[in-house]
C-alpha cells in the first residue's frame, strides 16, 4: 500500500468518525419528555437564582469608614479607610481610588514611583511620614523587587471605585499620626490604629 492510499484511508476513517458521532449528538435531541426526577424543586430553584442575584461579596457593600479624603487629578478621588500597625512590625494603609468624572482615568503611571519594571500599574510610589521621628517610610518590596501593594491599576473607569493597599515598615510606637502621600495627589495625615 503507498502513502497515499494510506492517507486516503485514514481520511476516509475521520470522515466516517465524524458521521458517526453526528448521529449520536443528532440522536440526543430526540422529542422524548425529559425526565423529571433530575429538575431541581421549587425551594432549589429558588436558592440558586438567589445565589446568582446576590450581589458579590467584595467588602463594597459595607459602610465603610472614611479615615481621610484627597483630590487628584480630573475627578479622582482617595480615600483612607484604614491604617492599621500590626504586631510584626507592618504598617498598612488601605482604601480606595474613585472615578468621579465623566470619563475613564488612565493617568496611573506616577503612582508607581519611581520604579520601572517591577510593579507596573501599582501603587508603589506611596510614603508615608513620621514628622515626630523626621522619617519617611517606602512601600516594602520582595526580594524581586515587587511592591507589597496594590497592582494591576491600569484604568479607572468613569464612577468606579478600586480598592488599594501598601504596606510600609510601622513607625515607633509612639507615633500615632504619619502623612500618606501618592504620587499626583495632596498629602494627608491619617491616625494609626494598633
Amino acid at each position: 500500500m503507498s502513502i497515499r492510499q494510506r492517507v486516503e484511508v485514514r481520511g476516509g476513517a475521520a470522515v466516517a468518525v465524524a458521521a458517526v458521532l453526528a448521529l449520536m449528538l443528532a440522536g440526543c435531541g430526540s422529542n422524548e419528555k425529559p425526565n423529571d426526577s433530575h429538575k431541581p424543586s421549587a425551594s432549589q430553584g429558588q436558592t440558586s437564582a438567589t445565589q446568582k442575584s446576590a450581589p458579590a461579596t467584595d467588602g463594597s457593600a459595607a459602610p465603610v469608614e472614611v479615615m481621610a479624603t484627597t483630590q487628584g487629578p480630573s475627578g479622582i478621588v482617595l480615600e483612607i479607610n484604614s491604617a492599621e500597625r500590626d504586631q510584626d512590625g507592618y504598617l498598612t494603609v488601605n482604601g480606595r481610588i474613585k472615578n468621579t468624572g465623566s470619563a475613564v482615568f488612565g493617568n496611573t503611571v506616577p503612582w508607581r514611583g519611581d520604579e520601572k519594571t517591577a510593579s507596573p500599574a501599582s501603587v508603589a510610589g506611596a510614603t508615608v511620614v513620621d514628622n515626630a521621628g523626621k522619617k519617611r517610610y517606602y512601600v516594602l518590596r520582595d526580594t524581586e523587587g515587587r511592591c507589597a501593594c496594590t497592582t494591576g491599576i491600569v484604568m479607572i473607569k468613569a464612577g468606579e471605585s478600586v480598592p488599594f493597599f501598601a504596606q510600609f515598615p510601622a513607625p515607633p510606637t509612639t507615633t500615632a499620626e504619619v502623612v500618606f502621600g501618592l504620587p499626583t495627589f495632596a498629602a494627608i495625615p491619617i491616625k494609626i490604629s494598633g
